[in-house]
C-alpha cells in the first residue's frame, strides 16, 4: 500500500485567494493526499500569490522561500497575482518547480498528475474558519488606474447561479453558520451568461431563501454598483447581514477621478443614506488609499470627514504602493514616507474614534454574536454581531460557531463586551 502524499498550501491577500486555497486543498484530499501537520514534510507545496502592493510581492516572495527552505525536495507549485505579473522573478528562487497562469490556476494539479480526472474545483469546507467565503466571480473591467488586478486576473466572469447555491447547500450541511459572498468584483456578477444576466440581486435572494442558512453577507463592493434591486435584496433578506463593505478609498472627488473610480463622494454618502434611511443602524466597512499620487492636504480632510460622517465599523488603511504598468505609477505628485505616514495615522484615529461611537449604541442592547474563537488559554471568546461588529464574550463554556444571545454591557477600544442572556 503507497504512503499517501503530503501537501501544504499558502494563500495570500484576498478572500478569493483563501477560496481558491480551500479548493485546491480539497481536490488533493478527494485525490488521496493528506496536508501536512505542522513540523512534517510536504511533498507539494502550492503557493497562492497576490500582488496587490509591494508588501503583497514580498509576502509571496517569503511564502514560496520558506517552502523550498522547510520540504527540500517536494513539489513546489506557485500560481496567482505576483506570479502572473512578474514570473520571471518567481522562477529564479531555487527550489520552484511549476509556475502556473491565472488562467490555468483551477486545473494547477494536471501538472501533478496529468494521467488522473481532477476533482471539481470547489469547496464543501472552509478550514480554520467559522465563515466561509464563496467565490461567485473572478476577475475586473473597471481598470482603476492604481490597481494591477484587471492586467494580471483578467476580464470579468462569474459562476453561475445553480453551481453557486449547491455550493452553499453543501456548507450549511457541514455547519457552516455563516456564507460570505466574494470575488474580485462582485458587483459585476452576472450569472455566467451575458446575454441572460442575473444581477447580484437576485442571486443574494436566491442564497437568503435556502434552508438552513443562519447569516449572508457581501464581501466589497463599488457604492454605483448598489442599485434599488440589491439594496431591497438585502433589507428584506431573511438572513442577510445589514452591513456591507462599501468601497470609499478617497473622500476627495478630485482623488477618485485621478484614480478612475466610477463615482463622486456623493454617490457614496448617497448609497449609505439609501440604506440607513430604511435600517437606521445599518453598518459599512470600507477601504481607504493613503498618499495617491497628487494627494493634498485639502483631499485628505475631505476623506476624514467623510469617515466622521459615516462611522465606518472598520477601516482598512492602505498607504499607495506603486504597481508597474499602472497609470497611477506614472503620476507626478508622490507623496512623501513622512507625510503618507502621518496621514495614515490621522486616518486611523478617527476611524477608531467613530466605529467606537458606533459600537457605543449598542450598550445596552441584546444582539446575536456568532462565536469564532479565542486565544489559547484565554477565557474571553470573540464574534461577530449581523452588523459586523466585534463583541467579547467572558465564557470558558461557549465553542466556536455558536450564535448566542448577548447583552452588551461595556464598550472598548476594540469592541463590545457582551453577557449571556
Amino acid at each position: 500500500m503507497s504512503i499517501p502524499k503530503k501537501f501544504t498550501i499558502a494563500a495570500l491577500g484576498c478572500r478569493t485567494n483563501q477560496y481558491e486555497g480551500q479548493a485546491f486543498r480539497e481536490q488533493l484530499q478527494a485525490m488521496g493526499c493528506v496536508e501536512a501537520k505542522e513540523g512534517e514534510k510536504a511533498d507539494i507545496c502550492i503557493v497562492n500569490t497576490c500582488t496587490v502592493t509591494e508588501g503583497a510581492d514580498s509576502s509571496s516572495r517569503a511564502a514560496i522561500r520558506q517552502f523550498v527552505r522547510e520540504h527540500e525536495g517536494a513539489q513546489v507549485l506557485v500560481t496567482g497575482c505576483f506570479a502572473e505579473r512578474d514570473p520571471s522573478s518567481v522562477l529564479q528562487i531555487p527550489g520552484v518547480t511549476h509556475l502556473v497562469s491565472n488562467k490555468e490556476k483551477e486545473t494547477l494539479l494536471a501538472a501533478l498528475f496529468p494521467d488522473q480526472e481532477l476533482p471539481e474545483f470547489s469547496i464543501c469546507q472552509f478550514e480554520a474558519h467559522t465563515r466561509a467565503f464563496v467565490k461567485v466571480q473572478d476577475g475586473c473591467n473597471s481598470f482603476c488606474s492604481y490597481c494591477i488586478i484587471p492586467y494580471v486576473r483578467g476580464r470579468s466572469r462569474s459562476r453561475g447561479v445553480q453551481e453557486i447555491v449547491r455550493e452553499v447547500e453543501g456548507l450549511i450541511q457541514q455547519g457552516f453558520q455563516e456564507v460570505v459572498l466574494t470575488g474580485i468584483n462582485i458587483g459585476d456578477f452576472d450569472g455566467a451568461d451575458p446575454r441572460n444576466p442575473v444581477r447580484l440581486a437576485e442571486l443574494v435572494a436566491a442564497i437568503d431563501s435556502i434552508p438552513g442558512l443562519q447569516r449572508l453577507r457581501i464581501s466589497s463592493i463599488d457604492p454605483d454598483e448598489v442599485d434599488e434591486p440589491l439594496i431591497e435584496a438585502i433589507l428584506l433578506g431573511r438572513r442577510t447581514c445589514p452591513s456591507l463593505h462599501l468601497v470609499l478609498q478617497s473622500g476627495s472627488n478630485v482623488i477618485l477621478k485621478r484614480m478612475n473610480r466610477k463615482y463622486t463622494r456623493h454617490v457614496f454618502l448617497e448609497s449609505v443614506a439609501r440604506l440607513r434611511d430604511r435600517s437606521p443602524f445599518f453598518s459599512f466597512t470600507t477601504d481607504v488609499i493613503v498618499g495617491f499620487p497628487g494627494e493634498t492636504e485639502e483631499d485628505h480632510q475631505e476623506t476624514l470627514h467623510v469617515l466622521e460622517q459615516v462611522r465606518f465599523a472598520k477601516v482598512h488603511v492602505f498607504p499607495y504602493s506603486d504597481r508597474p504598468g499602472t497609470r497611477a505609477s506614472k503620476m507626478p505628485g508622490k507623496i512623501s514616507q513622512e507625510i503618507l505616514r502621518r496621514r495614515k495615522n490621522e486616518i486611523l484615529q478617527t476611524a477608531e474614534r467613530s466605529a467606537f461611537l458606533l459600537r457605543s449604541f449598542l450598550v445596552g442592547h441584546r444582539v446575536e454574536v456568532l462565536t469564532e474563537g479565542r486565544e489559547a488559554g484565554n477565557r474571553w471568546i470573540y464574534g461577530h454581531t449581523p452588523h459586523f461588529l466585534q463583541v467579547g464574550i467572558e465564557s470558558l463554556n461557549l465553542l466556536e460557531n455558536q450564535i448566542v444571545t448577548v447583552e452588551c454591557i461595556a464598550n472598548t477600544p476594540s469592541h463590545l463586551v457582551g453577557r449571556i442572556v
